[in-house]
């Protein structure tokens, strides 16, 4: 029997969620460790590095240590391939490959832009109200790649695994406990208004979802 995988992670993370969520949908068994945020000095111990999740595979000597949520979700992928989250056809996976790129490396700049800012002592408010009104455009890309789709790229992929924990903060709001400047930031700054029925109905389909 495989043992299971141990999950480093730290409370409220969106990160986190990406990774429960993948195993939960590929019925993968994980040992959650648990860190205090205010001393990651575990973290560091087992990777290097400060950072959740972390994954460890295997024991000993010979356990591979993952880090950083998109590494470990491709990892998941190449070791768990079923249920499929990356679609066969070539050039349907490209497309989700490159949105998870997009969203990694170019849609989370604003918000943690914002937050860097906030934290000085004497914020840009014109820089914050730019990157603001960038991050409230990308809401209709969002709301056009779901028109006629349950899901992004029409079958459930990463792509939903990979943009549900930092979207769903506009429709469900921050959680019991949940007090990070960066989830505030994305409530705040991504208004929903009346609008958006299909980003709206996405978020609680994927909110409906298990997590490992």
């Amino acid at each position: 029997m495989t043992p299971p995988l141990r999950v480093y992670r730290v409370p409220h993370s969106t990160n986190v969620e990406r990774v429960a969520l993948a195993a939960a949908l590929k019925g993968v068994t994980v040992e959650w460790v648990d860190v205090d945020p205010a001393d990651r000095s575990e973290l560091v111990r087992v990777s290097g590095q400060p950072l959740a999740p972390v994954l460890i595979a295997g024991t000993g000597a010979t356990a591979e240590v993952v880090c950083d949520s998109p590494q470990i979700l491709c990892w998941l992928e190449q070791h768990y391939p079923q249920p499929p989250l990356l679609p066969a056809d070539p050039a349907a996976r490209a497309e989700v490959e490159i949105f998870c790129d997009w969203f990694n490396r170019v849609w989370k700049l604003p918000p943690n832009a914002i937050a860097a800012e906030l934290g000085k002592d004497a914020p840009d408010l014109t820089a914050i109200a730019g990157w603001s009104a960038g991050m409230r455009r990308t809401l209709d890309l969002f709301e056009a790649l779901l028109t006629g789709r349950d899901f992004l790229f029409g079958a459930l992929s990463l792509a939903d695994i990979t943009a549900f924990p930092f979207l769903k903060y506009p429709v469900l709001g921050l959680s019991a406990g949940d007090d990070e400047r960066f989830h505030r930031i994305l409530v705040e700054h991504m208004p929903l208004g009346d609008g958006y029925p299909g980003l709206r109905a996405w978020v609680a389909r994927l909110d409906a979802l298990p997590r490992a």
